[in-house]
């Protein structure tokens, strides 16, 4: 397969999901260029419409404005709060309305209710906030936030939706919030609030929230995502010849892990910087064919790349020797126990690979990778598999295509469109 061209990947979710929030919680008007439109960010979009804000429609290559309610100042709910397949707004949703005087129900669709959320509720019980379960360590649950008191939190994995819940409560409430880490987690939360001139604070594993009385509007154009790019650059990593451009990128250093493991296995990828927006530096990659070798991913540099981990795995399933993927186990807490199906499925198609509690081993192989694939509606599997499709001689039947609407609607627009002719 030979691959040319340029494709800006879709807006940042990451960054789509706090702009919104952030939105929603400043006194005055914001402008939102450029969102992400996938069903994720529809559902963070709808919560926060749900509670009070007044938020355009999403639609891509325009701009989104977003009437603020002012912290403290979203209103209690008239129904449940669905937050679709997204950790991101479900554990959001349930820190913003910890300081908020009112109860509300958050719930999800199947796979999110399976998704552990005690990881964010007990720290925002120790705050002040109540919860009341109605499945166990998931949801639905109903939410009674009020008055909080400061929190000095100690998580035991590293997690940026973690994270970023207990600041935004910290930053609801009124009162200081430190969140100390075992690893650096994604900084967007930080970033963006201090781009808006609240005080945050970073010294070793500690991230310091000091509370402000109020957030500005802001305008922001929404950079492309490194992780939806990792998937495309995989593809053109495995072509026979041919470079694709990715212009306009977020190439904030806690998402570019993806591209430090993939040099380690051999792939060249170029990074011009070409700017910032609210506190993100934004650039262009240019990534072109390269035989790959195995690599070893150790569990500190997981944090960085945990959405890229299922991609990598399809990419150390054609390189040379045996990979090792250390400290995943977080993966099983995803959309699906993607760990255990980024093994089963390899097998399916011929890859040697196997999993343990917190480890995935592949072994590279050159045969055309052929049979069924079960992407258990999981967007990040679906995606990695395709890419594996485009290798000469595949044939891999995926059980289903439309949960990469999750994050990346024209996914596979744009895997077609970087395939050149001759």
């Amino acid at each position: 397969m030979k691959v040319a061209g340029a494709v800006t990947p879709p807006g940042d979710k990451s960054i789509t999901h706090r702009a919104l929030v952030l939105g929603a919680l400043a006194s005055g008007t914001s402008e939102v260029c450029r969102p992400l439109t996938s069903l994720d960010a529809r559902s963070m979009a709808g919560v926060l419409r749900a509670l009070g804000a007044g938020i355009g429609p999403l639609r891509a290559d325009h701009r989104v404005g977003i009437k603020g309610r002012g912290l403290g100042g979203l209103v209690r709910p008239r129904g449940s709060l669905d937050c679709g397949n997204s950790g991101t707004a479900a554990r959001f949703t349930l820190g913003v309305l910890s300081g908020h005087p009112f109860s509300a129900r958050v719930t999800g669709d199947a796979s999110l209710r399976r998704r552990p959320m005690r990881r964010v509720t007990e720290p925002l019980s120790a705050m002040g906030a109540r919860f009341e379960e109605e499945n166990g360590d998931g949801l639905p649950l109903v939410v009674r936030g009020g008055p909080l008191k400061p929190l000095e939190h100690h998580s035991r994995a590293a997690s940026a939706q973690v994270k970023g819940a207990l600041l935004l409560a910290g930053l609801v409430g009124g009162v200081p919030v430190a969140v100390h880490e075992p690893g650096q987690s994604r900084d967007h939360t930080e970033r963006m609030l201090r781009a808006l001139g609240v005080q945050v604070q970073t010294s070793g594993d500690a991230v310091r929230l000091i509370p402000a009385a109020s957030i500005p509007g802001f305008e922001i154009s929404i950079p492309g995502d490194p992780s939806s790019a990792a998937f495309l650059i995989a593809a053109v990593l495995l072509a026979e010849r041919g470079q694709v451009e990715f212009p306009n990128v977020l190439i904030n250093p806690t998402r570019t892990g993806f591209l430090r493991v993939i040099e380690r296995m051999g792939a060249t990828v170029t990074v011009t910087a070409t700017g910032e927006t609210l506190g993100e530096p934004v650039g262009t990659l240019i990534a072109q064919p390269a035989p790959l070798r195995a690599v070893d991913v150790r569990p500190e540099e997981v944090p960085a790349l945990i959405d890229e981990i299922p991609i990598l795995a399809v990419l150390a399933g054609r390189a040379d020797g045996e990979s090792v993927f250390r400290g995943v186990a977080e993966l099983r807490v995803k959309e699906s126990d993607r760990l255990k199906l980024m093994a089963d499925n390899l097998r399916a198609v011929g890859i040697d690979a196997e999993s343990s509690a917190d480890t995935l081993w592949v072994r590279g192989s050159q045969a055309p990778p052929r049979g069924p694939v079960e992407t258990a509606k999981d967007h990040r599997l679906a995606m990695a598999f395709s890419v594996l499709h485009t290798v000469p001689g595949a044939d891999i039947t995926l059980s289903e295509r439309r949960s990469v609407a999750v994050s990346y609607p024209a996914f596979f627009d744009d895997l077609r469109r970087i395939r050149a002719r001759g």
